[in-house]
């Protein structure tokens, strides 16, 4: 049986989730599907419209076996660092696959590229002689990969494809990375089929309009209408009442504490904001990962040398279950089921975290982190 894994935000879940894991049951008859998941704030650094106990219950629904936390450590990071904690997870449970959506569909040029990346000296030449010109990471990336492949790197899909197999390269995993191809454009912001990218779909959902079929036939109620401007206040008392320490806040780096600081009284909301502070050398993702990071005082020195410490089970199917019964006793790392305070670090900035992402999503789940079980769908 192919146990094959799949990192993904689910934020909401959509058509393009449910061809993505149809496609991997073509491919892969006898399969079991495992995916890692980030609970309240994404890689990008949008806020999710649909909790985790929501998310879990829709992938059981419509297919996956197995669903495991991403913590926020890794879930709110660059692509390297969400990619490195999701294939610790992943390796854990010892899938043999790698599943993702992918742009260019060509994982032996995402192969060379990331050999490259991890081999070749003048990489890092390259994008440092970028960087001083102002430009922004993945820019300078993209340029430096141009120079030396004829082609550039610059959609998130392949950005974050490049980042996994980077991990599979660096840390031997025995992971095979596989793609499929996307079937629409991550930043396109016009409907053209009945499968759109999420950032549309929650543009879509914010206007009110019908979304309907642009997901599965699961219950609307999941989804909240919460984004990061309902958290501006909350965000706004941080960067005031931390304003000497703001430096100490992950990715507050290169002196952006001063701009953050001098436009935070003017700004209207956290997208006011992030438009006040921007600059060419910071992305958007980059100053909501940010802003984000200082929304929950995740701090530099919280988020140095992070390693996962456990595994955290949300949900599993029947055929999940008993796989994770054959395979616990080869397990390293502890598996848990709930929060419990002072097992590890990175579990109670996850409580944290969670109890900041209440205060507007209102749903009580600072009691679920205590109480609620996995998830079972037989």
């Amino acid at each position: 049986m192919k146990i094959i894994g799949i990192i993904c935000e689910y934020n909401p879940f959509h058509l393009g989730h449910l061809y993505q894991i149809n496609e991997i049951k073509k491919l892969y008859n006898d399969c079991l599907i495992a995916i890692v998941i980030p609970s309240c704030f994404m890689q990008r650094g949008q806020v999710s419209i649909i909790n985790k106990w929501d998310k879990t219950k829709i992938a059981l629904e419509y297919g996956i076996d197995l669903v495991l936390e991403l913590p926020f450590v890794y879930s709110t990071q660059a692509a390297d660092i969400f990619a490195s904690g999701a294939l610790q997870i992943l390796n854990a449970i010892k899938i043999d696959t790698l599943i993702f959506g992918s742009e260019s569909n060509n994982v032996d040029s995402l192969k060379e590229m990331a050999n490259y990346q991890l081999n070749n000296e003048n990489y890092d030449k390259d994008v440092k002689t970028y960087l001083n010109k102002g430009l922004n990471y993945p820019t300078a990336m993209s340029m430096s990969l141009k120079n030396n492949f004829g082609f550039t790197i610059n959609s998130p899909n392949d950005i974050l494809a490049l980042s996994y197999i980077k991990e599979i390269i660096k840390n031997n995993y025995e992971i095979v990375p596989v793609s499929i191809k996307r079937t629409n454009d991550y930043h396109g912001d016009t409907v053209s089929s009945n499968i759109i990218n999420a950032s549309l779909l929650r543009k879509l959902f914010y206007e009110e309009k019908n979304i309907k079929k642009y997901i599965p036939n699961y219950n609307l109620d999941y989804l909240n209408k919460i984004s990061l401007n309902d958290y501006f206040y909350y965000l706004k008392y941080q960067i005031i009442n931390n304003k000497n320490r703001l430096s100490e806040i992950q990715t507050v780096d290169e002196g952006i504490e001063n701009r953050i600081l001098k436009q935070i009284n003017d700004a209207s909301s956290w997208t006011d904001l992030v438009e006040k502070i921007k600059t060419k050398r910071y992305t958007y993702n980059k100053i909501n990962r940010m802003l984000v990071h200082i929304l929950t005082n995740f701090t530099k020195e919280e988020a140095h040398n992070i390693k996962v410490d456990y595994l955290r089970i949300l949900g599993f199917s029947k055929k999940g279950r008993l796989y994770l019964n054959k395979i616990k006793k080869d397990i390293d790392l502890p598996i848990i089921t709930h929060y419990k305070k002072n097992i590890s670090n990175i579990l109670d900035i996850e409580f944290r975290v969670v109890e900041i992402y209440d205060l507007v999503a209102k749903q009580d789940l600072i009691k679920k982190e205590y109480s609620q079980k996995p998830l079972f769908k037989d």
